[in-house]
This record gives structure tokens, C-alpha cells and sequence, in this order.
């Protein structure tokens, strides 16, 4: 008895169909078709996907979906991948997958402008207060080495610093 692929490769064949034929009618990849046409399953990720494309390509090509689908059951059920049912445990998740959630979880369409707002905003102020040391510092080096109490060593002398008080030697 032939397979599920090799039937649907004859009733394709029969219809006068290419594989890029029926995948663009199907909206399937021609990888796709070829794999269930040469039962090779392990190229699809899980058995759902199997029997679906083998659904869908056996309607189009007018064939027996039921016998197909209890066909294909039988055939899986051989392979050492899909013969047993996908656990049902839950595996322990892990600090990462907790993340994960919680970032699906976020609205960004909300929270993406007013991350882009304070981003600006913080480059703004940034920007401002970087200009304005730069204009302190060109101010304080206008000034000159007696005046700026900052510059204090052995060669420099500092003038005194005026006061609201009298003058030295006026009475």
C-alpha cells in the first residue's frame, strides 16, 4: 500500500501540477510540499503542522481527507519522533522566561514613545548642563591666576579678595 506522501505525489502529478504549482496555491513552500510527498517529517517542527498541510493538500487535490488522516495517524505512529504524545509536564522555568513574560506583557505601542520622550528629554538637559561648565570653565580662565582661588601654589600670588569692610589704611 503506498504512503500518505507518495499518494498525494500522484494525485498532484495527476492534476498536472508542479510542486511551486500547488504550494503557491496552498501558500506552502515547496520544501513543505516535497517533505510530506517523501514522509519526511522530521523537517517539521511538530505533528500538527504534518497533518495539517496533509488536510490541506489532500482536499485541494480532491482526495479522501479521512482515509489520508487515519493514514497518516498509523504512519506517525511508527516514527520514532511523533509515535508517543508531547509530555504534558511542565518543565521548570527559569529566571529568563519569567523576563520573557513579562515583556510580552508590555503595551509598547504606550510604552515605547515615553521611553523615546525621556530619552530625548535626558539628552536635553545633558546637553545644557554640559554647555554650561564649558561656559563656567571659559569664564574662570578669563580671569586670570591672582584672582581665581583655585590656582594657589609657590609662583602664583593671589590678590585679596574685596570685602564690605573698610580699606587697609584709610581710617
Amino acid at each position: 500500500m503506498p504512503t500518505v506522501g507518495e499518494q498525494l505525489r500522484s494525485a498532484r502529478e495527476r492534476a498536472q501540477l508542479s510542486v511551486h504549482d500547488l504550494g503557491n496555491a496552498l501558500n506552502m513552500k515547496a520544501d513543505q510540499v516535497r517533505a510530506v510527498e517523501e514522509s519526511r517529517w522530521s523537517e517539521f517542527g511538530a505533528p500538527v503542522y504534518i497533518r495539517g498541510f496533509v488536510r490541506t493538500m489532500s482536499r485541494h487535490l480532491k482526495l479522501d481527507s479521512a482515509q489520508l488522516m487515519t493514514e497518516i495517524e498509523i504512519e506517525l505512529a511508527q516514527t520514532k519522533d511523533y509515535a508517543a504524545a508531547p509530555s504534558l509536564t511542565v518543565r521548570r522555568k527559569g529566571p529568563l522566561d519569567f523576563l520573557m513574560l513579562q515583556l510580552s506583557r508590555i503595551r509598547w505601542a504606550v510604552v515605547l514613545p515615553v521611553l523615546l520622550g525621556i530619552g530625548v528629554i535626558a539628552a536635553v538637559l545633558y546637553g545644557l548642563r554640559h554647555t554650561e561648565r564649558k561656559a563656567t570653565s571659559e569664564r574662570s580662565q578669563q580671569l586670570g591666576s591672582g584672582i581665581y582661588p583655585g590656582r594657589r601654589g609657590p609662583g602664583n600670588l593671589t590678590l585679596p579678595l574685596p570685602t564690605n569692610g573698610p580699606a587697609p589704611g584709610r581710617r
